[in-house]
């Protein structure tokens, strides 16, 4: 048999959605937002109130200003710590007079901390390193490249071997000779013999008149 749907009754709607009635009118904001949410985050500047991102800005830059005067400060006190004081000023040159000085004969004096050899030489001395042939020398140098004024010589008392303090007027050659390993010089200070490799060495000095200055 068959049904007669005609008959049945039409199904009901029975599950209906709630309708909302939204307003057909939204207040603006300034910015032209119907987005609300912001304006609870938002600062409002009052009449007389500081601006606090200018208030920030000259904290920092005086901030700056500060920390490199600072470090300017640190920079000329550090380089005015590496300048040499006065009394090392002092040591750095010496002045000797030489009218007291004999000739043939040496003086011994001190020139920051090291012995200085100052040899007051005959017309002989002079003579016999002129003659020298540079051939027979361990470190060939003439007399003349050695001394500003050949009648006075003046060299470090240090042996060029190992730093020792050769003996004035000794050895074969009549200038000096280092007992330690028996290095021996001549009146120019020339290494002649032994294992010295070099000759004496010369200071910076001047000379004016009778004045000797080293440094």
């Amino acid at each position: 048999m068959i049904r007669n749907f005609a008959r049945l009754p039409a199904f009901k709607q029975v599950n209906k959605l709630p309708q909302f009635r939204f307003a057909s009118t939204v207040a603006s904001t300034d910015l032209g937002s119907v987005d609300h949410g912001f304006e609870k985050d938002r600062v409002k500047k009052h009449l007389g109130e500081t601006n606090t991102k200018e208030f920030t800005y000259f904290v920092l830059g005086n901030g700056r200003f500060v920390y490199a005067s600072a470090a300017r400060l640190a920079l000329i006190k550090f380089v005015a710590s590496m300048s040499a004081s006065a009394d090392v000023l002092a040591l750095a040159s010496a002045e000797f007079e030489l009218g007291g000085i004999a000739e043939g004969t040496t003086l011994t004096v001190k020139w920051r901390g090291k012995p200085v050899f100052i040899r007051h030489r005959t017309a002989d001395e002079i003579a016999k390193e002129d003659a020298v042939e540079m051939s027979v020398l361990k470190d060939p140098q003439a007399d003349k490249d050695r001394a500003q004024n050949q009648e006075w010589l003046v060299v470090l008392g240090i042996c060029t071997h190992l730093g020792c303090v050769p003996i004035s007027g000794a050895g074969e050659y009549g200038g000096w000779f280092c007992p330690c390993h028996g290095s021996h010089y001549d009146t120019s200070g020339r290494i002649r013999k032994g294992p010295a490799p070099l000759n004496l060495e010369i200071p910076p000095y001047t000379m004016a008149g009778e004045k000797l200055t080293i440094g």
